[in-house]
């Protein structure tokens, strides 16, 4: 569960790291077409970057780590079985096994 967390965050992260590096080609094929001065190019990535800076640093401040009841609470509404849970299915399998033997 903690590993598909990470994937999550990490995607989100990526994500940002993509639409920035598309705006500022975007900016750049701009600039080259003219359709930009050298200056405004400039401006306007740093622009960007601030942007982005600020948006992941708003981010990081609403996101709190969960408790260990805030987790079993979630894992639970998502119908996750527990670790005993699985434990009595294999046993129960383990029967069926071997009385069908």
């Amino acid at each position: 569960m903690v590993d598909e967390i990470k994937n999550i965050i990490l995607a989100g992260i990526g994500s940002a790291a993509y639409t920035y590096e598309k705006a500022t080609k975007l900016v750049d094929d701009m600039v080259a077409k003219g359709k930009l001065t050298i200056d405004e190019g400039k401006e306007l990535s740093q622009e960007l970057k601030r942007t982005l800076k600020d948006k992941t640093k708003e981010t990081a401040d609403k996101v709190k780590p969960l408790t260990k009841e805030e987790m079993k609470e979630l894992l639970s509404e998502m119908n996750f079985a527990t670790k005993t849970e699985i434990q009595e299915i294999k046993e129960r399998l383990a029967k069926l096994e071997q009385s069908a033997e």
